[in-house]
């Protein structure tokens, strides 16, 4: 185990069952940072053909030996960021590093064939881009309309070896089957216009480039006095409906 890779591995079966059963694993499944294997021989059983991620040459060479006759399993040791996304609808699965997971939420996002993922993360993170602090991170705002966004369980730190600072949370993203805006580059305008924080409010924001503003967050339901975090981002998506279209 090597902190510099921030690797805590999961080492509670109850947890790694919490994991998979929000998963609901099925067709190919990537998961980042494998390690020695909890998760990834989890989903396999669950019916995933599973590619695991594991930069740490050692665990790598384990779990590739340990799973060397089982064609459900695939190990490659690398970087799973600098990975070239699947050409066939695919799912993310993983017990994810701490220090990387902006970086691996970001690829997850890019990916166009990705149907989902199941992240484990610090629980304030999870916590932070699904609203639980009754506030909206841009990253899931302009996402939106393309990705449904859920804080799942909360998993102890106790869960984990080494035992970490701190509790994490199962995030789940979900792409949605139909898209809720038809113009990306509209909609992304908007809301960065948005999150720019001119005049301290989202309507001072908004009118700078906007006309009728006002009927719209009256429509949106947001109030005209409204800072950035507050918006909904199913309220964003009125908003972009209203002076977008």
């Amino acid at each position: 185990m090597r902190r510099e890779l921030s690797q805590n591995f999961m080492a509670d079966r109850h947890a790694v069952e919490l994991v998979v059963k929000a998963a609901a694993p099925e067709g190919l499944v990537l998961e980042p940072g494998c390690g020695p294997g909890a998760i990834t021989l989890a989903l396999a059983e669950a019916g995933a053909r599973v590619i695991g991620y594991e930069l740490d040459p050692r665990l790598a060479g384990r779990l590739a030996s340990r799973t060397r006759t089982d064609p459900r399993i695939e190990v490659v040791r690398g970087d799973f960021t600098a990975a070239r996304a699947p050409g066939e609808p695919f799912a993310v699965v993983g017990n994810i590093p701490y220090s990387i997971t902006s970086r691996i939420v970001d690829w997850c996002l890019r990916a166009r064939e990705l149907t989902s993922a199941t992240l484990v993360t610090q629980r304030e993170y999870a916590r932070k881009r699904t609203g639980d602090y009754g506030r909206w991170s841009l990253v899931t705002v302009s996402s939106w309309p393309w990705f449904d966004w859920r804080l799942g369980d909360t998993i102890g730190r106790e869960s984990f070896r080494p035992v970490p600072s701190v509790d994490s949370a199962i995030l789940r993203l979900r792409r949605r089957p139909e898209p809720l805006v038809t113009d990306r580059g509209g909609y992304l305008e908007l809301v960065e216009l948005g999150f720019g924080g001119v005049g301290g409010s989202v309507r001072a924001s908004l009118r700078t480039r906007y006309r009728g503003v006002d009927a719209a967050l009256g429509e949106a339901g947001v109030a005209r006095d409204a800072v950035v975090g507050h918006v909904h981002p199913d309220q964003w998506v009125a908003l972009w409906r209203r002076l977008c279209r």
